[in-house]
């Protein structure tokens, strides 16, 4: 079954974020699942096995570096190697990405489109 965004977030901005979470006991681990699911920017949080958080939250008003001081402030880091830096950087580009286009004003194909200032 689906489970249902919160009305707060807009859904064409919501972004599914999966990350490898070390350094964190059993108890802190659902402490911190139940603090993300309360976060009124994040839309669903759980944790999977092998420490793996997936976490979907409203691009236009938090990123993955929030996430990532507050799984810091918790004592827990991120899983170390090539692929998830390079997943990481992905991650920050698509932020970025959809903060730009929430601020973006939409014109019509017929128009010309807004000259930059």
């Amino acid at each position: 079954m689906a489970k249902a965004h919160k009305a707060t977030n807009q859904a064409q901005f919501l972004l599914r974020r999966k990350l490898t979470v070390e350094g964190l006991t059993e108890i802190q681990w659902e402490d911190f699942i139940h603090e993300l699911n309360h976060h009124p920017c994040v839309d669903f949080a759980e944790g999977k096995p092998k420490d793996q958080l997936v976490v979907t939250f409203d691009g236009t008003h938090w990123s993955t570096d929030a996430l990532i001081e507050l799984i810091e402030a918790r004592g827990g880091y991120l899983k170390g190697g090539w692929w998830e830096r390079r997943k990481l950087a992905r991650y920050r580009f698509s932020d970025e990405n959809i903060r730009a286009n929430a601020n973006l004003d939409p014109f019509c194909c017929s128009k010309i489109p807004p000259m930059k200032k």
